[in-house]
């Protein structure tokens, strides 16, 4: 990991999940798993492409109704550690469907100061269910980040509720 790992600028989250740590691993790690729960209130991912290995590369799409009409925002990255089932850590940024960074304010957010941020997902088993630390480093606790990460994970935790475990 790099100097984004500064905890004055990240958003850190911590959650228990009722499902196994092999299961909240593959929310994490299986494109349609993530693209089931991935995203604020009223987002659907169209597109989640993942090479889960050190160095692959990460490809999401992000779609969604607004006052002005359907809009897309796009992340890329790049896995930097991957230990299953207990941590994943990965490169992201906003950019526009080829992979090429934007800037933030050119998305309508605002600037956090990093093109590229990182996040960081900690697993542990505790007696079956699994306590989730999501640090998403080059954001700023109390930012609209912030806020999307809590309603993904409330989707997330409602996926885990309603689902057999991961899809096969």
């Amino acid at each position: 990991m790099t100097e984004l790992t500064d905890p004055t600028n990240a958003v850190i989250i911590e959650r228990v999940f009722a499902a196994s740590i092999e299961t909240c691993w593959a929310m994490w790690t299986d494109p349609a798993e993530f693209k089931a729960w991935y995203g604020p209130n009223g987002a659907t991912i169209p597109v989640a492409e993942f090479d889960v290995r050190v160095g692959g590369k990460r490809r999401v799409c992000m779609s969604m109704n607004t006052p002005n009409g359907q809009m897309q925002m796009w992340f890329s990255g790049e896995h930097l550690v991957v230990d299953p089932p207990t941590r994943l850590g990965y490169s992201e940024a906003m950019t526009d469907e080829h992979g090429t960074i934007l800037d933030p304010q050119e998305m309508g957010m605002p600037d956090s100061g990093h093109r590229v941020t990182e996040i960081t997902v900690v697993l542990n088993d505790v007696n079956g269910s699994t306590h989730l630390t999501l640090t998403h480093a080059g954001i700023p606790a109390g930012s609209p980040g912030e806020f999307g990460w809590n309603m993904a994970l409330n989707k997330l935790d409602e996926h885990l509720k309603n689902a057999n475990g991961p899809i096969s």
